[in-house]
């Protein structure tokens, strides 16, 4: 892996209401890469930093409640990139749209939502835990992903 010249990018695309681009599932090599220890730890330094984000009231109120909140999701991300089905196994069908609908998700909560998972993916990064390719390949999930969320304007 050659990090000397970083090709990230991280930029997030515009969400225009009414349209849902395709969906492309991270590379399998991003799990494989980081473990799946890797993973719920991500999704830990995730959600510990959304406790403390200004979309904080669409989450869980208490950390304890939060670090469970963020192993399910752990859960979903290890499945996801093709890993064992551990969400369709404990919480059912992702049906992720359905289970966010109780929530107000709005374009500016999105942002937030995503500068929060860029920040936890930089020990990723920094460590040289997975290559460019693999975590460019997540990003771009998570950029379209979090555009299929979105529920409610601003």
């Amino acid at each position: 892996m050659n990090f000397t010249t970083s090709t990230l990018d991280f930029s997030i695309q515009a969400y225009q209401e009414g349209m849902n681009p395709p969906v492309t599932k991270p590379n399998p090599e991003f799990l494989k890469d980081i473990t799946e220890q890797g993973m719920r730890d991500l999704l830990d330094r995730f959600y510990m930093g959304l406790f403390d984000s200004p979309i904080q009231n669409i989450f869980p109120q208490t950390k304890e409640e939060m670090k469970i909140a963020g192993q399910h999701s752990a859960d979903f991300f290890i499945q996801i990139c093709g890993g064992p089905k551990y969400f369709n196994q404990n919480r059912g069908a992702p049906k992720m749209r359905e289970r966010h609908a109780p929530f107000r998700i709005t374009p500016h909560a999105r942002l937030h939502w995503l500068v929060t998972f860029e920040e936890a993916l930089q020990p990723i990064i920094k460590n040289k835990l997975s290559s460019e390719e693999n975590i460019q390949s997540f990003w771009n999930y998570l950029n379209v992903f979090s555009q299929w969320m979105i529920n409610s304007k601003d």
